[in-house]
This record gives structure tokens, C-alpha cells and sequence, in this order.
């Protein structure tokens, strides 16, 4: 049988025309100064980042193992995703609800329909894929160094079976995913802006956070 097609009409998020951060683990992002987001964006945090800003809107996490080692992550109050169906039906009394991967080679963004987004190999690209389809007119991207020499995470590296990043690897296609996104968002009037200043990503304007928002 193929996948269901979700209807997520009882909590997704309408953030249409809002700007939209996404903190993610490269090492810049516990000194890039996430708490200037709070009541001035719309926040996602992937996995251990949700420590960096525990007030997020939604906690995104691809990996069922991280959320089963974290137990769901009890203390945060926002939306929980995942693509794992073992984590969702297990922390289901925590409200998690599931997103849907249809290709796992597919490095594209998906726009339709709602819930189901591209791979890119991480959950940095379907993050970024998620604040598309939740309507964000600007999406800030925090914490995507995409890049190992000045660390993997600001926190301490995943112990398998989680990915860290590497250098001949991983990073490469994660690189080429979130930098192959920009036509496609930017044909359709969103903006992205990378706030991590030592970030390898090539495609996007650098900004610190405090100059993206005033922007």
C-alpha cells in the first residue's frame, strides 16, 4: 500500500507571509543570538536545538531514535514532527504528528501535498521545506554551517545509529539540497536568508539575525 495522504488540517500551521527561522546544529548557532527570534518570528528547531530555544513554535526531529532517546522531549510545548511512524504512534499522547518523505533520493522540494517533503538527506533541507509549505515569506536559516572544521553540532556528536556530519559524506549532498532549493523558493517570492557567517552554503545571503530582522 502507498503512503496516506495526511489532511493536517486540526494543527498545521497558516504562517503565510511570516518570517520564519530554522535553528539547526552547526556549531554557529548557540553563539548566533536565537533569543532576538522570540515574538519576532515563527521558529522551528531540529532535534537538540529545541534547547536553544526551548519557546520554539515546532520541534522537528526525522529520526525515531532520537526522539525515543530524548522521550519525546516531554518539556517542549510546541508541535512535534517527525517522519519516524514508530515515534509518532509512541509519543502520540504528546500530540506528535507525522511527516511524510515519498522519495528518500528525492533532493527537491515538495509542495504538495501538505506534509509530505523532499529528502535532501537531513532534516536541515525538510525543515526548510516544512517553513515553505507553512507559507513563510522569509525563512532565516540558523545554524546550517554545512561544514565540520569548526565542529559537527554546537551540542555533542549523535551516537549511531544518528548521521553526523562528514565531510566526504554526508555534507555534500546536504549542501547541494538546501543550495539547489533557491531557485524554486525564490520563483515563488520566498526569501531565505543564511545567518550563520561561517556557513558553506553558497546560494543564499549572510546575515547575522539581528540584521535579517530588520531587514
Amino acid at each position: 500500500m502507498g503512503q496516506e495522504q495526511i489532511l493536517p488540517t486540526d494543527w498545521w500551521p497558516s504562517w503565510i507571509g511570516e518570517t520564519i527561522a530554522i535553528i539547526a546544529s552547526g556549531p554557529s548557532a548557540k553563539k548566533a543570538g536565537v533569543d532576538k527570534l522570540q515574538g519576532r518570528a515563527k521558529v522551528i528547531v531540529i532535534n537538540e536545538s529545541w534547547q536553544l530555544a526551548p519557546w520554539a513554535d515546532v520541534l522537528y526531529g526525522c529520526d525515531g531514535q532520537w526522539w525515543k532517546w530524548r522521550d519525546g522531549v516531554r518539556k517542549f510545548k510546541g508541535i512535534r514532527l517527525s517522519y519516524d511512524a514508530d515515534a509518532c504512534n509512541l509519543y502520540r499522547d504528546l500530540g506528535m504528528r507525522r511527516i511524510y518523505i515519498p522519495d528518500r533520493k528525492s533532493d527537491v522540494i515538495v509542495w504538495e501535498p501538505l506534509g509530505h517533503v523532499g529528502a535532501g538527506g537531513n532534516s536541515g533541507f525538510q525543515a526548510l521545506n516544512l517553513a515553505a509549505q507553512f507559507g513563510g515569506s522569509r525563512i532565516l536559516l540558523v545554524g546550517y554551517d554545512m561544514r565540520v572544521d569548526l565542529g559537527s553540532h554546537w551540542h555533542q556528536p549523535h551516537y549511531p545509529p544518528l548521521s553526523n556530519p562528514h565531510p566526504n559524506d554526508n555534507l555534500p549532498r546536504w549542501r547541494a539540497a538546501v543550495d539547489g532549493a533557491h531557485e524554486v523558493l525564490s520563483s515563488r517570492g520566498i526569501e531565505v536568508i543564511n545567518c550563520s557567517l561561517v556557513s558553506a552554503l553558497k546560494a543564499y545571503p549572510k546575515m547575522t539575525i539581528a540584521e535579517a530582522l530588520d531587514a
